[in-house]
């Protein structure tokens, strides 16, 4: 996953690989391009990998180019924070990105376009 990946899937319910977790920056992401738009692949400094839709809820900010720090993700716009494991806003804030599963298996990353 250098940079930005492309996916062509012919079901919802495949799992693609996209990458090795290291591939993915610590505390950091990458940006998957799928059908259902950018999706911002996300890993945490424990090495758990989340994904979610890379447009904040708030004003459509690339959530991939946010700051990760635990398991959340601060939208690099407006400072909005996001759950990574469900794209929840943290309050005050409300609104959600859509969240999508992602396996590790033997280091590597695969992800599905079937909404969590």
């Amino acid at each position: 996953m250098s940079g930005i990946s492309s996916l062509k899937q012919t079901t919802t319910t495949d799992w693609i690989e996209v990458g090795t977790v290291e591939d993915i920056p610590r505390l950091g992401a990458r940006v998957v391009e799928s059908a259902v738009g950018n999706i911002g692949v996300f890993r945490t400094s424990d090495d758990e990998v989340f994904a979610l839709l890379d447009h904040c809820p708030h004003k459509g900010g690339p959530l991939s180019q946010g700051i990760v720090h635990g398991r959340r993700v601060t939208c690099p716009l407006h400072n909005w924070v996001l759950e990574l494991d469900s794209g929840a806003a943290v309050a005050p804030d409300e609104g959600c990105a859509a969240g999508y599963p992602v396996k590790v298996v033997d280091g590597k990353v695969f992800l599905s376009l079937s909404p969590k």
